[in-house]
């Protein structure tokens, strides 16, 4: 019998320690991440045999289901953890190749979850932008600081109201409340920067012409790994989208050897941009349904079909 919890913020200290004794490599497992979605999606979460499991609704309300969210963090294995959870359960998402081959040989059948795979990047690669696949970035870069004044800024407490101006400014102009993949990532950042202080996130902004206009947000996901959650950058501004994304490693992330920029969600033009930045390799996931149809997450989840952040 496997009793949950619904994460809240008064829970961070204790699942910190799990991570930070079991360090994870996927861009879901950190307390900013399960947190700050949590308005869109609830988390919920049991302690059992040393371990850690996550869960969330499905999305089929009708039926009294959840989702395995990630693998256990700890030292229970999964194919124990899905058969503790018994009928309740209708499947498993965000799952590590390890905790695939784990299922396999015991009976079940995890598929490939390409579009939630994490591009992750070196940090040396992503600060230098050497070499010529990175010309177009360096030229797009070139002409920002050529056009513009440009200043980058650690985040603060204090610049924090700046950056949330910023993102407003941002939804204003892509219609976020009539999106609500890009309307539960809104609710995501505020809840992110009312805690900022609170959450030891790594903040970068750069203000144009003295006034902030990108923000990139990430912290430790283990001890050579950072990941970054959340980076904007106001589309009237051009290269700025490609300096943020330089100047936030090269200044934010330097102690770091690689960066997780989380996954393409499927999108197209997302999928390019990610792969035009030149991966040095992609965290794989995969799915698990027991039900007879595949485990879909509830709108708010970092890598849904709806989510465009």
């Amino acid at each position: 019998m496997i009793t949950t919890r619904l994460l809240r913020f008064e829970h961070q200290t204790l699942i910190n320690n799990y991570f930070s004794r079991f360090p994870p490599v996927l861009s879901e497992h950190t307390f900013t991440n399960l947190f700050v979605w949590s308005k869109s999606r609830p988390v919920y979460f049991a302690e059992k045999d040393n371990s850690l499991l996550f869960f969330i609704d499905a999305e089929d309300a009708s039926r009294p289901h959840t989702i395995l969210f990630g693998p256990p963090v700890g030292e229970l294995p999964i194919s124990e953890a899905v058969a503790m959870v018994g009928d309740s359960l209708a499947g498993a998402i965000r799952l590590p190749a390890e905790s695939a081959s784990e299922l396999t040989a015991a009976g079940y059948f995890p598929k490939p979850d390409r579009d939630n795979g994490d591009y992750v990047y070196l940090v040396e690669d992503l600060a230098r932008l050497a070499g010529r696949h990175y010309a177009k970035k360096r030229n797009q870069i070139k002409k920002c600081l050529k056009a513009y004044s440009c200043a980058y800024e650690p985040i603060t407490a204090e610049l924090v109201p700046q950056c949330i101006g910023l993102q407003q400014r941002w939804c204003a102009s892509r219609s976020c409340d009539t999106e609500p993949g890009l309307c539960a990532e809104y609710k995501a950042i505020l809840t992110m920067f009312e805690h900022f202080s609170e959450l030891d996130l790594i903040g970068g902004a750069i203000r144009v012409d003295g006034e902030i206009q990108a923000f990139s947000i990430g912290e430790q996901l283990n001890s050579d790994t950072a990941v970054c959650h959340f980076e904007k950058a106001m589309s009237g501004v051009q290269g700025l989208g490609q300096l943020i994304n330089q100047w936030f490693t090269l200044y934010g992330l330097k102690r770091f050897t690689f960066v997780n920029r989380e996954q393409d969600l499927g999108v197209p033009g997302l999928r390019q941009a990610k792969k035009s930045y030149h991966p040095h390799h992609l965290v794989e996931k995969y799915t698990l349904s027991l039900t007879g149809d595949e485990p879909v997450c509830t709108s708010g989840v970092p890598g849904c079909a709806d989510d465009q952040g």
